[in-house]
């Protein structure tokens, strides 16, 4: 991919390593890498994810640091990991159908645009949006159930949680409990509000980074061509180093996850309440959508639907940045011809 810094005095380009798509991978070893790395990923940012459950499922609002703090001082540093074994049960065939999905959409809808004589800037965020939307909506099968147990582990011990007799040990008892309660369908409450979350949030989180990214990559060919040329208006490619390249990488991920937290929050929130509080006024039919917003603004007005935005905001930037260097690394990792990529 080569993209071309926007100055009428030079004709600089920026040479970046060719994108790899799905014919390009070894699919076993993408799987494997992926589930390896991701796995490790999750495990950094788990305690993040917690302590944002805990603030939104709170009556009332506490900071990020102060639930943290109570937390570990309560039930000691292991409880910041608390349903972390089932989440990552679900994360692994989570990711993998995430990934599936989003590199054959994104080839896919990638050479349609092209086809259809869109620009290459426009097709790939297409592309991007598309691919986003459609791997969240697969990836959400498997997840939701998994969401809703290793939450209701997460808030255990809280005021907040579910009522007394909704003890959990472990995950398999969380999730025997709550199918011999509600169902089936007990493990797929808030799936709704789920697809309504993730979906719209991961379609403007990819197309916001390809447009990030362009960007990003304008500013640093602009620093470049003034580093290794002034007054030079000769064509010239310039090819940054992979560090350059993963930062670049990174600052832009980092940029569309901001973009998507703040967007989707009061979203997270009110899926969050749905999936954790049994709502017992209303029997085992659990609280519906008016009810919980009903609830959050009687709380603390509608910024109750923003409780932890502090949390999940540094958690999808870091998430983010961690993601798409990590993905991007076993992508290449995972490519057939290693020599085609430079």
């Amino acid at each position: 991919m080569d993209l071309s810094a926007d100055e009428e005095e030079s004709a600089q380009e920026i040479h970046v390593p060719a994108d790899i798509n799905w014919e390009m991978l070894d699919k076993s070893k993408f799987f494997f890498l992926g589930a390896a790395l991701f796995s490790g990923v999750s495990a950094t940012l788990y305690p993040v994810v917690l302590v944002k459950t805990r603030q939104q499922v709170a009556q009332s609002q506490v900071s990020g640091i102060r639930t943290a703090f109570s937390i570990v001082k309560n039930d000691g540093f292991r409880a910041l990991y608390r349903g972390f074994g089932t989440s990552l049960m679900g994360t692994i065939p989570a990711r993998a159908l995430y990934m599936a999905a989003l590199e054959v959409t994104k080839s896919n809808v990638g050479s349609a645009t092209v086809n259809l004589g869109v620009p290459d800037p426009t097709a790939a965020a297409i592309a991007n949006a598309v691919a986003g939307l459609t791997a969240s909506m697969a990836a959400q099968l498997v997840w939701t159930p998994i969401d809703v147990v290793s939450q209701r582990l997460m808030v255990q011990g809280t005021n907040s949680s579910c009522s007394s007799h909704c003890r959990y040990e472990n995950g398999i008892d969380a999730f025997r409990k709550i199918v011999h309660r509600d169902g089936p369908k007990g493990l797929y409450r808030g799936f709704g509000i789920s697809i309504l979350t993730y979906a719209p949030s991961n379609a403007v989180w990819w197309a916001s980074y390809s447009v990030a990214q362009r960007l990003v990559w304008g500013g640093v060919g602009c620093y470049l061509s003034k580093k290794d040329g002034e007054g030079n208006n000769n064509s010239v490619t310039l090819r940054p180093d992979s560090k350059t390249v993963m930062a670049v990488q990174g600052v832009s991920a980092a940029m569309a996850g901001g973009i998507s937290a703040l967007i989707t929050m009061p979203l997270d929130t009110i899926k969050t309440r749905l999936q954790v509080l049994d709502g017992e006024e209303n029997g085992r039919r659990g609280p519906t959508i008016g009810q919980t917003v009903r609830n959050l603004v009687k709380e603390g007005g509608w910024l109750a639907c923003y409780r932890g935005l502090g949390p999940r905001w540094a958690s999808m930037s870091m998430s983010a940045t961690t993601m798409i260097t990590t993905y991007e690394f076993v992508k290449r990792l995972s490519a057939k011809n290693q020599e085609s990529l430079t």
